[in-house]
């Protein structure tokens, strides 16, 4: 009987996630399938480290190994990074404003659901005849040439999981300019929501040229369009703009949510308000501005001229200087506080010196003159792990420790975190500071193995016990994980006990409504001031009252199925051309069955009304939270 009760349970919760259109559960469906990309992205690192590790290793194939380095890249950057940002931006955003949910609860949905399908389907091939192999960036000249599925994968896959981001990033816009709590005016927001707010805007306008490069590159490989071959009249440089006009801002997309992450971390254990509130914010929306015309520093080898060359370094070396307001803002916040260094705090005073370090070997590659010479070596690989490692990466970390007993309810074990903390620390400098070395000694980036006595035996296996390093902290965080949630001892509404900002205002984990009542903000840091005042909890801004509440769809789950399966009907369609029909004349079948679920799933979504309910207030009266989750 037990067995049959726990499988029904199960079997709830599944249909539950499955359907869901809470916040606060698509936040942790971000967190968990983030971070399985995220294990899948490290495994095929340490792959390619152990290559690397002794001279003339043949460890993996050649073939092998640029399937890995595309792979590991394009995972790090939209199947890994992204989504943990999204987890931490949903689980903690709507609360910060003091918001009931995002925007677009129904949209928020099928925007996850998009990003996850992408994610499943790209990395499906593996199994299906090989992975993308012409790097993470896929320039046209090697993508168009390479044989197999792989770049089809690459191209459907980043197609279908983009359009989630995208969907993402306009929630996030709407949700910020119109649900904000009465009080809460754009100056008064926390850092980690303008951050949000930036971050969501640079994705609104980054990823329609994306979008555009994989639409053309799919005319290109699958209907013969030669929009990027030079031999018949294209332009290969056509997809590196493309490409750069997008992948420059994503860098910013990435980043500036860490920033925001940090901010209230070091505001937080500092007990100061942040240095320079005002400052830091205009430094954000600059850092966004700046992002799209620097794009072209990517491509200073590519001839485009002494102008266009200097142009683009100028506005390069500009972006430094807002970052280093913020540098300094953070500093000084920390000048003079009461600092705690829990496990959040040591990731964010890491990240100070670290993302310098990335910052400074940025505005060597700015100089055009001098990035003739560490283009496409490893100097170049040791600047963006700096900058994506030292600021994104250390920020999710910081992130998940923070924000962990708000999302769960229970709190991460410290000394685990300062165990994780060090371990990887140490192996990320271990790892990509000796790479600069390794690029300014003449090894080129992307390579597959180097011969003996070129003097890049040591730091190359340094480098690779550095990478040991980090998975082993990252094996002690997933075992912190795993025992904090078996022991299941339940936190407070504050358990740092110095929150400052409305998420810290109400129960660990939030009820499914959020706020009974919408929060008054009366200025920046809105529960210190009323800390301060002697009160524990927010004076409110309305009386109690129903609240509208979403109901949960299985659409967007169908809808995004449907996608799926029409991208297989499209990727074999090249086989189908080729053979006549022989081996793959299912594809078109497969196509249409897969474009009709989408649409079909659209046309239930619009015909059909769905006004939501309501928990009236009778019910909020007695409620003891028991819903949210609090014990």
């Amino acid at each position: 009987m037990s067995t049959v009760a726990e499988k029904r349970g199960f079997l709830a919760v599944l249909w539950d996630y499955l359907t869901t259109v809470d916040h606060k559960k698509i936040a942790i469906l971000y967190l968990v399938s983030g971070g399985f990309f995220f294990l899948v992205g490290g495994i095929e690192a340490m792959l390619i480290r152990i290559q690397l590790a002794i001279p003339d290793n043949d460890f993996v194939s050649a073939g092998l190994y640029n399937e890995l380095l595309t792979m590991h890249g394009t995972t790090m950057i939209f199947l890994a990074a992204m989504p943990l940002l999204f987890a931490f931006m949903n689980a903690v955003v709507p609360l910060q404003i003091g918001a009931r949910d995002v925007a677009f609860p129904f949209l928020n949905s099928l925007g996850f659901w998009l990003f996850f399908f992408g994610g499943i389907f790209l990395n499906l091939s593996w199994f299906l005849g090989g992975a993308p192999d012409a790097g993470w960036t896929s320039y046209a000249s090697l993508s168009l040439a390479s044989p197999g599925h792989g770049i089809d994968f690459y191209v459907l896959g980043l197609q279908i999981s983009g359009a989630g981001t995208l969907i993402a990033g306009i929630n996030f816009l709407v949700t910020i300019i119109n649900m904000r709590a009465p009080g809460m005016t754009y100056m008064r927001m926390p850092l980690f929501t303008w951050s949000t707010f930036v971050a969501s805007a640079l994705i609104l306008f980054a990823f329609p040229p994306l979008t555009v490069g994989l639409f053309l590159m799919l005319f290109d490989r699958m209907f013969g369009a030669n929009f990027f071959d030079v031999t018949m009249g294209g332009n290969t440089i056509i997809w590196e703009h493309l490409f750069w006009i997008f992948g420059h801002p994503e860098v910013y997309i990435l980043i500036l949510p860490a920033f925001g992450i940090f901010s209230d971390i070091i505001s937080t254990f500092s007990k100061k308000r942040l240095f320079g509130y005002a400052a830091m914010v205009f430094a954000t929306v600059l850092i966004g501005f700046l992002g799209f015309m620097v794009w072209a520093h990517h491509m200073f080898t590519t001839g485009l001229g002494p102008t266009a060359n200097a142009i683009f370094a100028v506005a390069t070396m500009a972006i430094a200087v807002p970052t280093g307001v913020k540098i300094f803002n953070w500093l000084l916040t920390m000048w003079g506080g009461s600092i705690r260094f829990t496990t959040p705090m040591l990731y964010a005073v890491a990240f100070i010196p670290s993302f310098v370090a990335g910052g400074v070997t940025g505005v060597m590659l700015a100089s055009a003159a001098a990035d003739y010479q560490y283009h496409d070596s490893y100097f170049v690989v040791a600047h963006f792990h700096y900058v994506i490692i030292g600021g994104v990466v250390l920020g999710l970390l910081a992130g998940t420790h923070f924000y962990w007993p708000k999302m769960f309810g229970t709190m991460l074990n410290e000394t685990l975190g300062k165990i994780t903390f060090w371990l990887f620390l140490i192996g990320f400098h271990g790892t990509f500071f000796i790479q600069h070395f390794l690029g300014l000694m003449g090894m080129p980036r992307r390579i597959w193995k180097f011969l003996p006595n070129q003097g890049l035996d040591l730091f190359n296996m340094i480098s690779t016990v550095g990478a040991f390093f980090m998975a082993l902290a990252v094996i002690v965080l997933l075992y912190n994980v795993v025992i904090t949630q078996i022991k299941n001892v339940r936190v407070g509404n504050d358990p740092w006990g110095d929150g400052r900002t409305l998420e810290w205002a109400i129960p660990s984990p939030p009820p499914y409504y959020n706020f009974k009542q919408l929060p008054l903000v009366r200025g920046l840091d809105p529960l210190w001031i009323e800390k301060m005042e002697g009160r524990k909890e927010m004076t409110p801004a309305e009386p109690l009252g129903d609240i509208h509440m979403p109901n949960n769809s299985f659409i967007p789950f169908v809808m995004s199925l449907g996608l799926f399966i029409a991208a297989f009907g499209a990727m074999y369609q090249v086989d189908w051309r080729a053979s006549d029909g022989a081996d793959y004349v299912w594809s078109i079948p497969v196509l249409i069955i897969g474009m009709l679920i989408t649409i079909g799933s659209m046309a239930v979504r619009s015909l059909k009304d769905d006004h939501g309910y309501h928990i009236h207030k009778e019910e909020l009266m007695d409620d003891h939270d028991d819903k949210g989750g609090r014990e």
